[in-house]
């Protein structure tokens, strides 16, 4: 099943539905993700935060209209996620959430090693080992199903 074309684009499949042995592992891994950061102690809101945001950065519409409705339904509010694209020039993230985010940040641009250093080094003042691995993880698994979501085109549709 694919979404409607306009002309003179290429018809886009859905890779999740074409390969669905694939797609189950991408999700049993992001169950196991899940997991390991509340086993690290990372709450769900900030889960979602990284999720948002490295979506914002990937333009995923459809991860970014999920992971919305999650963040919402976690707790945390409509002010927090209005501003998540600035989130270094407000005061509504914590210590450790203005860590994840940056760590989340050089994750999807690993290629800026500098950025990646220093992201890396003030996320160690903060969060412990496990939590920097989870969300490090957080962050991979997201791109990947920011990548399944954008090649495969998969429509964000009007709630009823």
């Amino acid at each position: 099943m694919s979404s409607p074309v306009p002309a003179g684009v290429t018809r886009r499949i859905f890779i999740d539905k074409q390969s669905p042995k694939a797609y189950h592992a991408l999700v049993q891994t992001s169950e196991a993700v899940r997991a390991t950061a509340a086993d690290a102690g990372l709450e769900r809101t900030l889960v979602e935060l990284v999720n948002l945001r490295v979506s914002q950065i990937n333009g995923c519409a459809y991860c970014l209209h999920v992971h919305t409705r999650a963040a919402l339904r976690a707790g945390d509010t409509p002010e927090r996620l209005g501003v998540l694209a600035a989130w270094r020039d407000t005061e509504l993230f914590t210590p450790v959430e203005r860590a994840a985010l940056a760590l989340a940040e050089a994750t999807t641009a690993a290629a800026d090693a500098g950025a990646q250093d220093a992201a890396y080094a003030a996320a160690r003042e903060v969060l412990s080992d496990d939590q920097t691995a989870a969300v490090i993880w957080v962050a991979v698994t997201i791109n990947a199903f920011n990548r399944v979501s954008i090649m495969s085109r998969h429509p964000v549709r009007p709630e009823h």
